[in-house]
């Protein structure tokens, strides 16, 4: 890359920026910022999206932005290492004071703190209580309860263990974690089941919260309350949270289950964007309110 190219570069780009930043009044103080930083984390994102090295024509296509103009922003970033381009091929990647930013994020991040911001307004928003779970050595823990305004029969205390086949949660851990940390708490756990499910079953339950995104058992845990799951992803090789809605089971209808669980799948959905994860496009909606489910169903020999 010529120098000359880099000159005429640096006199664009500063052109750019002082059109940016006097392209017009802003409503408040606070609401001022500068335009070209925004649109340098455009370009981040691109990359991002593109999932490896990319192109400059690539870049531009994804951020929807002139070839041209991309290219002086690359530069740029390229400079303080947000971004780099490989010799031999030409091709731009996220650099290394981007995997430093983002390996320091990871380790400031508090997954269950950050989750929890979003415990009130889910409780709120639906009326009925709600609870934080995460995977600890003997299944699911819960490590929050924010009670409701519908009255339960009992509550699970925070720190308790919950049964991975009966539970909302449980099914939802069963389904999104790998079989060698399941299996085995559900050997220990599956000798205090008075029912018992097949493996059949058991691949039928990991299929409908696959397909429903959420799991709901009613009297699984608590007789007389249903309970709608959902996981919360995070990145990395994190394994997820789980969030649930606890209902009284009289006031489970077919309408308020499709509204609870509409709520607890845009929730989860935010807590896992802020907790960093990147999720594929869904699948097409089936408009079906996900099948509620009961105790385990017996072992047919």
């Amino acid at each position: 890359m010529g120098q000359g190219v880099l000159a005429l570069d640096d006199h664009q780009h500063a052109d750019d920026d002082g059109a940016e930043e006097s392209s017009g009044p802003s409503p408040s103080p606070s609401r001022q910022g500068i335009q070209s930083v925004e649109i340098a984390m455009t370009v981040l994102l691109a990359l991002e999206q593109n999932a490896g090295p990319a192109s400059l024509t690539q870049v531009a296509a994804l951020s929807g932005m002139q070839p041209s103009k991309v290219h002086r922003y690359l530069v740029s970033l390229s400079r303080v290492g947000l971004v780099s381009q490989s010799p031999s091929s030409g091709l731009y990647d996220l650099g290394p004071a981007m995997r430093r930013l983002g390996a320091e994020a990871l380790r400031r991040m508090d997954e269950v703190g950050l989750a929890s911001e979003y415990l009130p307004g889910l409780r709120d928003r639906t009326k009925h209580a709600v609870n934080l779970a995460v995977w600890g050595d003997h299944g699911p823990v819960i490590v929050r309860w924010d009670y409701g305004s519908y009255a339960l029969p009992i509550t699970v205390r925070v720190g308790a263990t919950l049964p991975v086949l009966a539970s909302s949660v449980g099914r939802v851990y069963l389904t999104h974690l790998p079989k060698t940390l399941t299996d085995p708490v559900i050997r220990a756990q599956d000798a205090t089941f008075e029912q018992r499910l097949t493996d059949e079953d058991i691949e039928g339950i990991k299929a409908g919260v696959r397909r429903d995104g959420v799991a709901i058992t009613s009297g699984g845990v608590i007789p007389g309350v249903t309970s709608v799951a959902a996981p919360v992803f995070t990145t990395g090789q994190s394994l997820p949270l789980a969030v649930a809605i606890a209902l009284p089971a009289r006031a489970a209808t077919q309408a308020v289950l499709r509204t609870v669980t509409a709520e607890l799948l845009e929730t989860t959905k935010a807590m896992s964007v802020e907790l960093g994860h990147h999720a594929p496009e869904p699948a097409a909606s089936t408009g079906r309110t996900p099948a509620k489910t009961g105790r385990p169903a017996k072992h047919r020999p």
